[in-house]
């Protein structure tokens, strides 16, 4: 039988263009923070859409392998198992940080690259890890900033409204531990145990100038606001909310008036850089309203990776041997990994820090109170 042995013609031998394929982890339904997983995946798909129109990874294009968290540390876990056996190069994104934690815990033992987009708990893993890096600032550095920003107001008696988690606790113990030795008290009131009009007869008994709402929404932080804003004995409580519940549209649309003037913390520069401005722009369309710091950390999260795939490729191992390398112009700021005291992951020590609210005089509107 003759054999053709011509080579073939140019074209004929065409470059691997399987998808590469990556994990994603967000909250989409309740009892999960839903705009904040909302956002993330809008950032996420953005980034996505932007790395395949630019030729994605050497002709290769990401897929999104969405899995919704809904809040649950141990679906997360699960969704990290099946997405590792679907072949995944990595693992992204979860905005809770008790659910990223069993997400990074489950990926480090799996090893399989996991880049956390925008949980925050100092301690994503019990001990330190190669495979796990993160674009969020961790909680201790953002948490004392908010209590600078505190003392730098004037406030020295303050009362947290706690639900028990380990990230409250944990939010808890890093605002006690700054605060105290310069002169500030934090006192505990555990929302498991009071109505929204106990705690407001506790906060008047206690003469707190401040307090913190470290609980979820809607419920009860949303109560809690009313609660107070109604109670005339405690108009010259400033309350705030360190973890961003503010943050999102459906905060002013329920809570109108009520809502602003509370200060929380937003992942955000004073400005974006260029590519932000851009992608601003983008997520405005996608999401029909402004973006969060959240969908930007979903962006940046692509950003990040792209970069490591094109110089990497899809080896897991290669793909977190390269996170110390890391060096991309995200949309707010130059994003590069390193080791930190007491942080267990990579992690981004340049991320942005703002304390900021919605203006009385325009809720749309956010207004910077402090910076670190």
């Amino acid at each position: 039988m003759h054999r053709d042995t011509r080579p073939s013609p140019p074209g004929a031998e065409r470059a691997d263009e399987t998808p590469v394929r990556i994990g994603v982890l967000v909250p989409l339904t309740r009892p999960g923070w839903v705009e904040a997983g909302r956002h993330l995946l809008a950032g996420l798909e953005l980034g996505v859409r932007d790395v395949n129109g630019s030729g994605g990874i050497a002709g290769r294009p990401i897929e999104l392998l969405v899995r919704d968290t809904a809040a649950d540390p141990e679906k997360a876990a699960a969704a990290v198992d099946e997405l590792a056996a679907l072949g995944v190069a990595a693992v992204a994104g979860e905005y809770h940080s008790v659910v990223a934690r069993a997400a990074a815990t489950r990926a480090d033992a799996l090893g399989l690259p996991f880049l956390c987009s925008s949980a925050v708990l100092d301690e994503l893993t019990e001990q330190p890890t190669e495979w796990v890096a993160r674009l969020a600032p961790p909680q201790s550095r953002g948490w004392r900033i908010y209590a600078d920003f505190l003392l730098g107001a004037g406030h020295r008696r303050i009362a947290v409204a706690a639900q028990r988690s380990v990230y409250w606790a944990a939010g808890t113990r890093i605002l006690r531990d700054h605060l105290t030795p310069r002169g500030g008290t934090v006192t505990e009131l555990d929302m498991s145990a009071l109505t929204p009009a106990a705690l407001c007869d506790a906060l008047a008994d206690q003469r707190a100038t401040a307090l913190l709402l470290l609980v979820g929404v809607p419920d009860p932080a949303m109560p809690i606001v009313t609660s107070v804003r109604r109670d005339p004995r405690l108009t010259e409580v400033l309350m705030g909310a360190p973890a961003g519940q503010p943050e999102f549209a459906p905060w002013a649309a329920s809570l109108g008036d009520d809502g602003v003037g509370i200060p929380f913390l937003r992942y955000l520069p004073e400005r974006l850089t260029p590519l932000g401005e851009r992608v601003a722009t983008g997520l405005r369309e996608r999401l029909d309203e402004a973006p969060s710091f959240v969908a930007f950390e979903g962006y940046d999260t692509v950003a990040v990776l792209a970069d490591v795939l094109r110089a990497h490729g899809a080896d897991r191992a290669r793909i977190a041997a390269a996170w110390p390398g890391v060096a991309v112009d995200g949309t707010r700021g130059r994003i590069e990994f390193a080791r930190a005291p007491g942080i267990s992951v990579l992690q981004w020590a340049g991320a942005p820090v703002q304390v900021v609210d919605r203006d009385p005089a325009e809720p749309e509107r956010f207004r910077i109170l402090h910076a670190g």
